[in-house]
């Protein structure tokens, strides 16, 4: 009975600290950051893809965690995060600060002596920014979504430093695409989480955060500059033409769904197919990349 006991809490206390990094959401990032290292050459060594992908891993984790340590009175007024470790008591603030410290020493030193030097620095950039920039700024106003955005896209340009260890114009290309993706994508959930948000003083939508016409407009004006921006790596010769051709769809597709928000700006249903959308588009056109590299 006692083994059994220690093998629930034991899980329980996976499913916490797995909770506490986010853990779909750093696989997420991390996916992107090893979209950016294969596309930077085909003749890469896999071992250190491994160590690239673990460490940012870690990293990453470290991040969420910091942004749940820093926001957890915040956390307990939302329905939608309240359950979380540290507003739900599963962990506490010191648990979850040693965890945070940790996970960002071993992350940064993997990412160090096993990639680069250049790779570490900037996600230590990126967790700074996220963490101690952005986690803040989310209470004083949209602000918050551009520089939030920073951190959102480096992942493929890390990944391209991690395989390089130099930045050029397909890593900045990369990057922009990302980095044009966040500004949909962060109005998507901040409109579908409105009334949320607004409950912990979370301000991220753009003008003067009303859900309006205006904000659909915007939100459909950023999505509509990932199609030109979508043909960047096939106009520079990093992919071909049958990414181009698949972005380009992707891309109308993706601007297509905000016009239903723009008609009706009373209908959350179509913020939230921006929000699913902007997910799909961006991992359809991130494989599209590696497969046409290929």
């Amino acid at each position: 009975m006692f083994a059994i006991s220690s093998n629930t809490n034991f899980l329980q206390d996976i499913k916490s600290f797995s909770d506490l990094m986010k853990f779909r959401l750093s696989f997420f990032v991390v996916f992107s950051g090893v979209v950016g290292f294969t596309l930077a050459t085909l003749d890469f060594d896999l071992l250190v893809l491994l160590w690239f992908s673990f460490g940012s891993f870690l990293v990453t984790g470290s991040a969420n965690a910091i942004n749940q340590l820093l926001e957890e009175e915040y956390d307990l007024k939302m329905k939608r995060t309240m359950s979380r470790p540290l507003p739900s008591r599963r962990l506490n603030g010191i648990q979850a600060g040693i965890f945070a410290i940790v996970a960002f020493l071993i992350g940064s030193f993997i990412l160090m002596f096993k990639v680069n030097l250049y790779t570490c620095l900037l996600s230590a950039t990126s967790l700074f920014l996220y963490a101690f920039v952005y986690t803040p700024l989310k209470r004083v106003g949209p602000i918050a979504v551009f520089v939030g955005a920073i951190p959102g896209a480096l992942p493929p340009l890390i990944g391209w430093v991690a395989a390089t260890n130099t930045i050029n114009l397909f890593a900045l290309i990369l990057f922009a695409i990302q980095f044009v993706w966040q500004f949909p994508h962060f109005w998507a959930i901040a409109w579908v989480l409105d009334e949320d948000y607004k409950k912990a003083g979370f301000r991220l939508l753009p003008s003067d955060g009303g859900k309006n016409l205006n904000t659909a407009f915007q939100i459909m004006v950023y999505t509509l500059f990932l199609i030109p921006l979508g043909l960047l790596p096939t106009y520079f010769g990093l992919t071909g033409i049958n990414s181009a051709a698949v972005t380009t769809c992707a891309g109308v597709l993706f601007l297509a769904q905000t016009f239903h928000l723009m008609k009706d700006c009373s209908n959350d249903k179509a913020a939230k197919q921006i929000m699913f959308g902007s997910f799909i588009y961006l991992l359809v056109i991130q494989i599209v990349f590696m497969i046409d590299r290929v």
